[in-house]
């Protein structure tokens, strides 16, 4: 009697012990399981750590919860001013809600990458290249939001969404090199001009202070002498002052009629 009692607490532990191994599930710190009863979800999301279910009752889906990287492949497209670019993305995204994560649809992975990829040609088609190369922050919350309004009932937030790389054929690239560098050219010219015109204004107070003094100007002569002495030069120019040959202009015709007098 005593070996039936032992023999049958031995099964009993032995069919506990399966039970409990069968029942046993560990879920780590991020995810979360959604339990599913007969074919019905349950209420409650197990949280991390060891859970039990019911073996050949439930079934234990487990859902990771962490922030999810995804490249965006690179999509083809025209903008709106007729330019063929191709331009790639990722995507961060995260699921908030298991529960509808699980039920609302077949893969979620799937459903994000297949929005985010007619999302990013969606903003192709309605934005500039300049856009695209210059204002990509304001791409990226466009796009952010046409990816975010259908993943919200799928239990899944989209965390942020970055705009890669654009590339752009061969001869648009050499078109806007040659558009930059004639954009420069233009600008250079700009600033000579307006160079030469700063100058000339200075010129011309120089020569009404000048006017209005002359000492003035035999000064400038002694610098300008001084100047071309200090480099070594064998030979030394010496400018003649204008004023000097306006002064012998009108007293040339003065000598000339007094030695016709003087006769």
């Amino acid at each position: 009697m005593v070996e039936e009692m032992v023999a049958a607490g031995a099964a009993v532990l032995c069919a506990g012990a399966v039970y409990a191994a069968a029942a046993a599930r560990v879920v780590k710190q991020y995810e979360r399981g959604v339990v599913f009863r007969l074919g019905r979800l349950t209420s409650s999301v197990r949280g991390p750590g060891l859970t039990m279910i019911v073996p050949g009752v439930d079934r234990l889906r487990k859902v990771n919860m962490q922030i999810i990287t995804m490249p965006v492949p690179a999509q083809d497209g025209i903008t709106r001013d007729n330019v063929t670019v191709r331009v790639d993305a990722v995507i961060y995204f995260k699921v908030v809600d298991p529960a509808e994560a699980v039920v609302r649809v077949e893969d979620y992975r799937f459903a994000v990458s297949q929005m985010a990829q007619t999302s990013l040609r969606s903003i192709i088609g309605k934005s500039d290249l300049d856009d695209l190369l210059s204002n990509r922050e304001q791409l990226n919350q466009g796009l952010e939001l046409m990816i975010d309004s259908p993943a919200v009932g799928w239990g899944v937030q989209i965390d942020r969404v970055e705009i890669k790389d654009v590339s752009l054929p061969e001869t648009m690239k050499r078109s806007m090199a040659r558009q930059a560098e004639a954009d420069r050219e233009r600008r250079a010219r700009v600033i000579n001009a307006d160079a030469e015109l700063q100058a000339s204004k200075k010129l011309a107070e120089a020569a009404q202070q000048m006017e209005d003094t002359p000492a003035a100007l035999q000064l400038r002569l002694l610098q300008t002498v001084v100047a071309v002495a200090a480099e070594k030069n064998s030979t030394l120019v010496l400018p003649f002052p204008v004023e000097l040959l306006r002064f012998l202009e009108r007293a040339t015709p003065a000598a000339r009629v007094e030695e016709g007098d003087a006769p």
